[in-house]
């Protein structure tokens, strides 16, 4: 294509893969990966220029589907596999596909790393409570008391809230939406958008082994009363017109929920949503009767990709041009005949 040739316009088609997309009826799945196949045009990414990794799970088929570039790596370990592809070529477009099981068990130590770094990609994290692949055992997210082929009792951990896992790691960018949600092409543009880290929880149905577990929240009749869709700059109220809020409470130093006009509530009360208040973005991690979604945190901070480019560039101002011979050749050598 010649410089003056027009920009190619691109479509969900051109990001969808000849592959049949093989999850259960009614995953939660389908429509992430739709989601993103009409969201990437939008963003000016190009099929070329676009790699997604994932680790192992249920999620992790994803980059099958994509007509991209990808791998479907171990266990875990996609975000570390994520940095190499980055840092080995930064004008890549970046995405890791893991999920509560893959990213937050044996994959947390990766996870945690490629969040306080700072690698700049974006990490979609599918959250559906449970081992969906494996056959339904409880996962780190499990609510305490579920019943599972691994606690039949019901388990007795502590479950893992993925959002305040990655503010307590350092990640610059933290997001919340849901499967089905309208609003998850906007999540996922926000996260594009960011330079460094975007880490974005995706709660995602399970209709085999943890169906329902989000209905509270994604349910189209009874989920907008449960929504708190976060807007920076704007009053954090929800529910019929508006009608409930957070506010601040000073003496438990904590968000609660009121309805504007009763006792005494007006929309003064009602915290607005600063997106770079790390704090503020702790507490809405995990509130009562209401599930907070959208940008819970954005701020700038040194982009690691970028930081190891000008160590590099200083590495060879100060040592001049590598010689990998000399290298494995210095100190104590010798040669076998």
């Amino acid at each position: 294509m010649s410089p003056n040739s027009p920009k190619k316009e691109y479509s969900r088609k051109d990001f969808t893969s000849d592959q049949e997309v093989r999850w259960c009826p009614g995953c939660g799945d389908y429509a992430i990966l739709a989601a993103v196949q009409r969201t990437l045009p939008s963003l000016g990414s190009t099929p070329e220029n676009t790699v997604f990794i994932s680790g192992i799970g249920c999620s992790s088929r994803f980059p099958y589907y994509m007509n991209t570039y990808g791998f479907h790596t171990i266990h875990g370990r996609a975000p570390a596999v994520a940095t190499g592809v980055k840092l080995a070529n930064p004008e890549l477009d970046v995405w890791v596909i893991t999920g509560d099981g893959d990213g937050l068990s044996i994959g947390g130590n990766h996870l945690l790393h490629v969040l306080r770094r700072n690698v700049d990609l974006q990490i979609l994290l599918f959250n559906n409570q449970i081992y969906g692949l494996t056959k339904g055992q409880y996962s780190p997210t499990s609510q305490v008391g579920k019943v599972t082929p691994s606690s039949p009792l019901g388990s007795i951990d502590q479950p893992v809230v993925p959002t305040r896992f990655a503010l307590g790691a350092g990640a610059t960018f933290v997001a919340r939406a849901f499967d089905i949600s309208k609003k998850l092409p906007e999540a996922l543009t926000a996260a594009r958008e960011h330079k460094g880290a975007a880490f974005i929880e995706i709660l995602q149905n399970c209709p085999v082994f943890n169906d329902g577990v989000f209905d509270l929240v994604t349910d189209r009749k009874t989920g907008p009363a449960y929504q708190l869709w976060l807007e920076h700059g704007q009053p954090m109220t929800f529910g019929a017109n508006g009608g409930k809020g957070l506010r601040f409470n000073t003496e438990t130093l904590s968000l609660e929920v009121v309805t504007i006009g009763e006792d005494g509530v007006t929309e003064q009360d009602i915290v607005i949503h600063d997106e770079t208040n790390h704090q503020l973005a702790w507490m809405l991690t995990d509130l009562p009767n209401v599930v907070a979604l959208g940008v819970l945190y954005r701020h700038l901070g040194p982009v690691y990709n970028e930081s190891v480019e000008t160590q590099r560039e200083l590495a060879m101002d100060q040592f001049g041009d590598p010689d990998l011979h000399a290298l494995l050749r210095q100190g104590h050598t010798w040669t076998v005949t």
